[in-house]
């Protein structure tokens, strides 16, 4: 499908969508069930493994990153915060944490707290969350 083409058919599909009309899309372009799909159907070798309302699925089985980029490289992670999942980047310049987001308490607090006791700074954070396309691969790849 050329790109005009494409670009008219999904807006037609968002038409129909917001009029109400269930559609069934299949596609490997798991970018497009992310922004167009309210629910979602995962489908390994022939068998459903999975159909699930997209917003609970990425709660569910998705998970966040807090990065931390550090205000002076470290070589290890310190002691300090050996009971934290931390994650040192190779060049020693980013600390992450990945979390659980449906947890009533996330760790981030505590986390920032040690980091500041430990004499820890960072200069910049952000916060990343899996992709639809991790989940499914996450999915496939438990089934075989």
């Amino acid at each position: 499908v050329d790109v005009e083409l494409r670009r008219d058919m999904w807006a037609m599909v968002r038409k129909l969508r917001e009029s109400g009309v269930t559609i069934i899309l299949t596609t490997h372009y798991i970018e497009e069930a992310e922004e167009m799909a309210d629910r979602i159907g995962v489908i390994n070798k022939g068998e459903i493994i999975l159909v699930e309302d997209k917003s609970l699925l990425m709660r569910k089985l998705g998970r966040k990153q807090l990065t931390l980029h550090l205000q002076s490289p470290l070589t290890a992670i310190p002691v300090a915060l050996a009971g934290v999942q931390l994650e040192l980047a190779d060049s020693g310049n980013q600390l992450i944490y990945t979390f659980d987001a449906q947890t009533e308490t996330t760790g981030i607090a505590s986390l920032l707290r040690k980091l500041n006791e430990s004499g820890i700074e960072y200069k910049d954070l952000h916060t990343s969350e899996s992709s639809l396309e991790d989940i499914f691969v996450s999915l496939v790849s438990n089934k075989q």
